[in-house]
C-alpha cells in the first residue's frame, strides 16, 4: 500500500465531482458555440474543466477561435445551464461518503469554482446534503479568494474556514479535473482524482491517488474512519 499521511479535514470539488454536472457544461457550451461554426472538443474540455468561472469562456475563445466575445458567449450559455442544472444528479457515492465523514465527526467542506448564483441552483435539489458540510467557498464570488483554480487560493481559504483552521498537509482535497488538483496539489494538500475519461494521463500525475469513482475511496488509507458496510 502507498505511504498517505493521515488527515484530519476533507475538502470536496463540486462540479464534476459530487454532482454530475460536466455532460450539461456540454451540451450547452457546445450548442452555443454551433451558433458560431465551431465545436466544444474534448481537446478544450480538458482546458476549462475546474477553472475559474470567469477564466470558462476566455479559454473557449482562444481555443476554438470563434470570433464572439467572451461575455457574449457567457451570456448565451448563462440561462441554458441554470435551468439544466436544477435536474443536476449526485455522482456515484458522493451522498454515501458525505454522510459517512458526516457521522464520524470529520470536518467537511466544499471548495468550487461556480459562482454563487451556480451553485445555489445546482444544489438545491440536494440541500440536505450539502447542508451537511460545515462551509462553502464558492470561488467566483469571494472576495478572499484572488485567483481561481488551477491556483491554490481557493484551498487556503477553504482550510481557513474550519474552525481548528488546520494546516496544509491536515487537508485531503477530493477532485475530478486538472485545474483542481493542480490547485490543491500547489497548496501542500493530498489530493484524490476522480477524472472524467477525457483527462489524459500525463494530466493526472500530481494527484497522490486516482480513482475511478467515489465508490473506491478508502477512508482508512488516510487515517479516516472506515466505512463500515
Amino acid at each position: 500500500m502507498a505511504n498517505y499521511k493521515p488527515v484530519t479535514h476533507v475538502i470536496f470539488d463540486m462540479d464534476g465531482l459530487l454532482l454530475d454536472t460536466e455532460k450539461i457544461y456540454k451540451q450547452t457550451f457546445n450548442e452555443v458555440l454551433q451558433n458560431y461554426g465551431k465545436e466544444y472538443t474534448d481537446d478544450v474540455r480538458v482546458k476549462v474543466v475546474g477553472c475559474a468561472a470567469k477564466d470558462t469562456f476566455v479559454i473557449i475563445k482562444e481555443n476554438t477561435g470563434v470570433d464572439v466575445d467572451p461575455e457574449q458567449l457567457r451570456k448565451e450559455a448563462h440561462a441554458k445551464l441554470l435551468d439544466r442544472m436544477r435536474s443536476a444528479p449526485l455522482m456515484p457515492g458522493a451522498e454515501r461518503l458525505v454522510r459517512h465523514l458526516k457521522n464520524n465527526n470529520i470536518p467537511i467542506a466544499v471548495a468550487t469554482n461556480s459562482g454563487g448564483e451556480e451553485f445555489e441552483v445546482v444544489s438545491a435539489r440536494h440541500k440536505e446534503l450539502f447542508d451537511l458540510f460545515h462551509h462553502i467557498v464558492c470561488g467566483s464570488r469571494d472576495p478572499e479568494v484572488k485567483v481561481g483554480k488551477p491556483a491554490p487560493d481557493i484551498f487556503f481559504v477553504c482550510a481557513s474556514r474550519f474552525d481548528e483552521k488546520p494546516k496544509p498537509e491536515q487537508c485531503l482535497v477530493l477532485e475530478d479535473s486538472f485545474n483542481g488538483v493542480k490547485g490543491a496539489y500547489s497548496a501542500g494538500m493530498q489530493v484524490i482524482m476522480v477524472p472524467d475519461p477525457i483527462i489524459p494521463p500525463e494530466k493526472r500525475t500530481l494527484a497522490t491517488k486516482v480513482i475511478s469513482s467515489l465508490n473506491e475511496f478508502k477512508p482508512e488509507e488516510f487515517g479516516l474512519p472506515p466505512f463500515s458496510d
